[in-house]
């Protein structure tokens, strides 16, 4: 029996699967890594602490099979700038793809049509934890670090290279910015729009559909496998979830209620539409004939920790406050864009920011909470409308642990949700990737799940709701939020957090 241990590095936890041949699950593991949140909304990572945990949870499900596994398939977060040396070493912190620091770079990209022309050359918007503003922040304010740094990669090839001592990178990851989806090249004449076109040489050219690894001495002492193991180094997460919960037909799509809340649709063509808002990307899959049309907006369960917490409440609370408050929240409404950049789907604007509408003293924690909830499933239905969804429709992502929740979104998005009975569906989409490279069967477990039905006596409530959602966004945008963004500099004006309200 083959067993291949699927791996996803994710934002701050990192997941380790054993899965059989069939595609069950014989052990798992996972570790948290560390978030640092600085000032000038800037969010870092260290790339050794990551590493750390990749050791750890490969270690620990490795030691409760009866044989080393047979190879390894790497997934995790996608975006950001993981700068490296040759050796593979990090010249200075990873910044996050949640980083914020090239915010007002951005808007002004946006205003002077930068954006635009970009979104022409290769069917990808930019916000500001992509590489493009990055590389144009790093370039003007540590040139020195660009001066000693040999790749400028994502964190899938960064674990990779310090395990084999190769650099690979999958052209899922490297899409945004400057990727030709449909040729899987890049576009100097967008690396030249962004001002950025001496960079072009610490890009790696994507690797080829069915590029296979192996660990050498150093990442086997590392692991605890043999040297010589097979190891696939992604489709970065958000491709890997889509392959794990089983969408394989054109029009399929999937929402995942994380950190990100990422709407994708299978696609056979990329076609960006130079009259719309340049937001999103055309993500290259495994095979070349397919893409998918990603909407990963920045209001997931971020946002809803948030309000958790400023409502002394924790996520252990949520089924309950969801019951304890009718849909339409008592009349509370919310625009869920709390992230430090903004928003980067189905629109983008690093100048977003969020809000809750309609409070008084009537209203309760439960009703903030609902409110909060329900824009994010709006935002979910606005991204998924954006990108083109005509079939089935799965979720997976922590969010969808809550029931209720997975329940609103049917509701708000007047659909059936399919949610895949295993949880860790970018560990088991990088496993059948990597079963496909190496030859095997990608697997012959049918894909499980549970469906939620949307019900009908909420439909008008949420179409309402919804309709109501967009105006408030509308107008938001027209005012511009209300204030100025952030400043492009090494430290950015960054707004006050809002005091903890105290449980009662």
């Amino acid at each position: 029996m083959s067993v291949i241990i699927g791996v996803d590095i994710g934002t701050s936890v990192t997941k380790a699967v054993a899965f059989d041949s069939p595609g069950a699950p014989l052990g798992s593991a996972d570790r948290r890594s560390h978030l640092h949140r600085l000032s000038g909304s800037r969010v870092e990572q260290d790339l050794d602490d990551v590493v750390r945990t990749v050791a750890e949870v490969v270690r620990e499900t490795a030691a409760a099979l009866p044989e080393p596994p047979t190879a390894l398939a790497l997934t995790g977060q996608g975006d950001g700038l993981w700068l490296r040396d040759a050796d593979g070493r990090a010249v200075r912190p990873a910044i996050s793809w949640m980083d914020g620091r090239a915010s007002d770079r951005v808007a002004r990209w946006l205003a002077d049509g930068t954006v635009q022309q970009v979104y022409g050359r290769t069917g990808s918007g930019m916000f500001p934890g992509c590489h493009a503003p990055l590389l144009a922040h790093l370039q003007e304010h540590e040139p020195q670090n660009l001066r000693r740094a040999a790749t400028a990669g994502y964190c899938v090839d960064a674990v990779a290279q310090r395990l084999t001592g190769r650099i690979s990178v999958d052209a899922s990851d490297a899409t945004l910015p400057f990727l030709d989806p449909v040729t899987r090249t890049y576009s100097h004449e967008a690396l030249a729009a962004c001002g950025i076109e001496d960079q072009a040489r610490l890009l790696p050219a994507p690797a080829e559909p069915g590029t296979v690894l192996t660990l050498d001495a150093h990442g086997g002492d590392l692991l605890g496998l043999p040297a010589g193991t097979p190891l696939t180094a992604g489709p970065y997460d958000l491709p890997a979830c889509a392959i794990g919960s089983g969408v394989r037909d054109v029009g399929d799509g999937l929402l995942i209620v994380g950190t990100t809340l990422a709407c994708q649709v299978l696609t056979d063509q990329v076609r960006p539409d130079r009259s719309a808002e340049p937001a999103g990307m055309w993500l290259c899959t495994p095979d070349p004939g397919r893409w998918l049309r990603s909407m990963p907006a920045m209001v997931g369960t971020a946002a809803l920790e948030w309000v958790l917490a400023l409502t002394g409440s924790a996520m252990a609370d949520l089924d309950r406050l969801l019951a304890d408050s009718p849909p339409g929240a008592n009349g509370v409404t919310s625009l869920p864009f709390l992230s430090d950049a903004g928003e980067r789907a189905p629109f983008v604007d690093p100048r977003a920011t969020g809000r809750l509408d309609g409070l008084t003293l009537a209203h309760t924690r439960a009703d903030a909470v609902r409110a909060m909830c329900e824009a994010i499933g709006y935002a979910a239905r606005h991204c998924l409308e954006a990108a083109g969804l005509t079939g089935t429709l799965a979720a997976c992502g922590g969010g969808t642990r809550s029931g209720p929740w997975v329940q609103l979104f049917a509701d708000v998005l007047g659909r059936e949700i399919r949610v895949p009975v295993e949880n860790e569906v970018g560990a088991l989409g990088a496993v059948r990737v990597a079963r496909r490279f190496l030859g095997e069967p990608a697997g012959t477990a049918p894909q499980a799940f549970r469906a939620v039905q949307p019900r009908r006596g909420s439909r008008a409530v949420y179409e309402d709701g919804y309709a109501a959602y967009r105006t408030a966004l509308a107008a938001a945008r027209d005012a511009r939020w209300g204030e100025p963004g952030p400043q492009d500099t090494g430290e950015p004006v960054r707004a006050p957090r809002p005091m903890p309200v105290q449980r009662e």
